[in-house]
């Protein structure tokens, strides 16, 4: 029975569906934003094909291998200080392996607390566009202002006596209504009288 309640409650709960329409509704936010961005490329473009038609290749190669040259020169000191610096020590070299797993797991556990944060903001957010569409988020705005304002007093509406129509109708109705008595029960065994034959 655990396996069924687990699996009602799996699909019972609209988490999963609010979060699919806060993701709908985030890439719709920013799919609205792309003709601004292609406009902007559109207009951008003509001068950057044309720095790019003005540029020597001769300049661009140098400065590639002048780039290339100084990051090999920074690798190998690099490597040259790291190999430097090794501790051959094995006991130290398994207590940082250990250190470094156990950082490990801290990290993906921040991780994983980051990606259900995020979960649930977006499954949030997907719950308030459903209401929107829903035309629910008028109900959360009065209930807001009931809460900043506070309620309003209830008037006081005052009795009325019942008028005497009403009060001869009330008795009628709590008459009890006539019981039916059932009709007697016909013997089923009783004896068919027959004519005498001639």
């Amino acid at each position: 029975m655990a396996i069924t309640d687990d699996l009602r409650k799996t699909f019972s709960d609209p988490t999963p569906l609010y979060f699919a329409a806060g993701t709908a509704d985030l890439a719709y936010q920013q799919a609205k934003k792309v003709p601004a961005l292609v406009e902007q490329l559109r207009a951008e473009a003509p001068a950057r094909i044309e720095a790019v038609r003005n540029t020597d290749p001769k300049a661009v190669q140098e400065k590639a291998a002048a780039r290339a040259k100084v990051a090999q020169e920074t690798l190998q000191t690099k490597v040259n200080e790291f190999l430097g610096t090794l501790d051959v020590d094995l006991k130290k070299l398994g207590e940082q392996a250990q250190d470094l797993a156990l950082r490990g797991v801290g990290v993906a556990a921040e991780y994983a607390v980051k990606a259900r944060e995020t979960y649930e903001k977006v499954a949030e957010h997907g719950e308030q566009t459903v209401k929107t569409w829903r035309g629910e988020a008028a109900e959360d705005i009065e209930d807001f202002a009931i809460a900043v304002e506070g309620r309003p007093e209830p008037v006081a509406v005052k009795e009325e006596e019942p008028k005497p129509a009403e009060a001869e109708a009330e008795p009628a109705e709590k008459k009890p209504a006539a019981k039916k008595t059932p009709a007697p029960r016909r013997n089923s065994t009783a004896k068919k009288t027959t004519p005498p034959a001639k």
